[in-house]
């Protein structure tokens, strides 16, 4: 539940100014930009307060004798968000300018942190209970905006800094200020803003809808929504540190190179086909990375669970939620590229009209995640968002047909693999499925070391055909993708 209430706060303070604020190029006037991104802070306290409230008075509070210092959890989670949002203009100008070493050195030092605080206290002081968690969640985001800051004290100024041209010279530049003509924000910008502003609002609740509807309607018991979280968490590893940087930089290429709501024929023919390309590979690349996680998710579901949790959380619910939730990570993977290129093109009327969509779909969801849980259970949350993601691909899909149509390119090929490396990800299925049925997870750590290896085989097996069959995907990769995170970073 805090953790809902901190990743709400965020989103719905920062999410809308991030991709108005990164759209276009990066030559902008940038004091107007940061004076933009400013305002995410007190709209984060505002966000902060109300849905601390909330939390507090509306919705059911845990018993103190089970959970001790809700209250202080409470205020920690939502502090802890309006700390992070003070770094928002050095997260835009890092990603702006891909920054990517200092955005990957940044968070895993954040976690690094968190992680160490939690298990330092957990020894030492185990009966702090939610204090502890809520100290280390206040330590991540503090070490998080230091490093920027840290980072942005030793940069600016400094010769390399001018080598690249860097649109900022001195701290003070990125703090709030009035430009030469007396206004404090580009108000294109701040349209735009509005309009992802309003989006904001459903993304939300379709990213984060289930547990939503856990928390409000109590269709479950602590205890389940205590499994289906850890599950939730554990199979939403790959898309937090995989999918995700992916959409956020490539969201910033788009928006670089192609000009919102301006025809096809007339943008640049360079920029559209290097688009094209780049979509085309992104796509097949996290169709693969889906798709290995789906086939071999299913059979090693259980052995995951029962190695990480024991038989508590194996002999349950779940194994099926975590098998469902490996599904659920194809259409999460295929969705955030297409999404990202759809939000990089589209203009402020068509944002504005797809509001409606979403609209719509965020009322569906919400009544399909209901029911389904009545029928289903836990489960029912994940067929929800796999409803949901179903839908949403299909509306970036077709954005993306109508976009290229009037085109020589075809980025929508991407989705396409060869006949070969289709009949090798069923044979793994089937056969790493007969594995499972005989040797997981009741006999012997033996079986399940065969169990293991038998996958191991599989996916190299997998991996062989990807390389053969997946030319134009390999030198992608090698290339524009393995250049971009380890030639363009200084």
């Amino acid at each position: 539940m805090l953790t809902l209430l901190y990743s709400t706060t965020v989103f719905l303070a920062r999410e809308a100014f991030r991709r108005a604020c990164l759209s276009g190029s990066t030559r902008r006037n940038w004091t107007k930009t940061i004076n933009l991104l400013w305002l995410t802070v007190p709209l984060g306290v505002f966000w902060s307060l109300f849905l601390g409230w909330v939390w507090l008075q509306l919705l059911e509070v845990p018993d103190p004798d089970v959970v001790p210092h809700y209250e202080f959890g409470v205020i920690a989670f939502g502090l802890s968000a309006v700390v992070e949002l003070l770094g928002e203009p050095f997260w835009v100008l890092a990603q702006a300018h891909l920054f990517v070493r200092l955005k990957v050195i940044a968070e895993s030092l954040s976690i690094f942190s968190k992680c160490l605080l939690t298990v330092i206290l957990v020894a030492l002081l185990p009966h702090w209970g939610l204090y502890i968690f809520s100290l280390a969640q206040l330590l991540y985001t503090s070490v998080l905006v230091l490093c920027y800051v840290i980072y942005f004290m030793k940069f600016l100024g400094s010769p390399e800094a001018t080598k690249k041209s860097f649109p900022v010279s001195r701290m003070t530049a990125l703090l709030p200020s009035l430009d030469g003509d007396w206004t404090f924000v580009n108000w294109n910008e701040a349209k735009l803003t509005w309009s992802f502003f309003k989006q904001s609002f459903l993304k939300q609740i379709l990213t984060e809808g289930e547990r939503y509807v856990m928390t409000f309607l109590n269709v479950l018991n602590f205890g389940d929504q205590g499994i289906y979280d850890i599950v939730n968490n554990l199979g939403s590893l790959v898309a937090r540190f995989v999918f995700l940087p992916i959409e956020e930089s490539f969201y910033v290429f788009f928006a670089k190179i192609l000009e919102r709501g301006k025809d096809i024929k007339l943008q640049k023919q360079d920029d559209i086909g290097m688009a094209a390309t780049v979509l085309e590979s992104l796509l097949k690349l996290v169709l693969l990375i889906g798709l290995t996680i789906t086939v071999f998710g299913y059979a090693y579901s259980h052995l995951a669970l029962d190695v990480y949790g024991g038989p508590m959380l194996s002999s349950g619910t779940g194994p099926s939620l975590l098998r469902c939730y490996s599904l659920y990570v194809l259409l999460l993977a295929v969705n955030g590229v297409t999404e990202c290129f759809t939000f990089a093109a589209m203009c402020k009327e068509e944002v504005d009209r797809f509001n409606f969509v979403m609209l719509a779909l965020s009322f569906m969801f919400l009544c399909i995640s209901y029911f389904l849980t009545h029928w289903k259970g836990s489960v029912g949350f994940i067929f929800a968002n796999c409803f949901n993601m179903g839908i949403r691909i299909a509306h970036s899909v077709h954005y993306i047909y109508n976009y290229f149509k009037e085109s020589t390119y075809r980025p929508l090929m991407g989705l396409l693999f060869s006949p070969l490396l289709i009949f090798v990800y069923i044979l793994s299925g089937i056969i790493t499925s007969f594995s499972e049925v005989f040797l997981c997870c009741d006999e012997g750590w033996l079986a399940r070391l065969i169990h293991i290896t038998v996958g191991s085989l599989c996916l190299t097996a997998t991996l062989i055909t990807v390389f053969f069959t997946e030319t134009k995907l390999i030198y992608f990769v090698r290339i524009q993708l393995l250049s971009q995170y380890h030639g363009k970073e200084n």
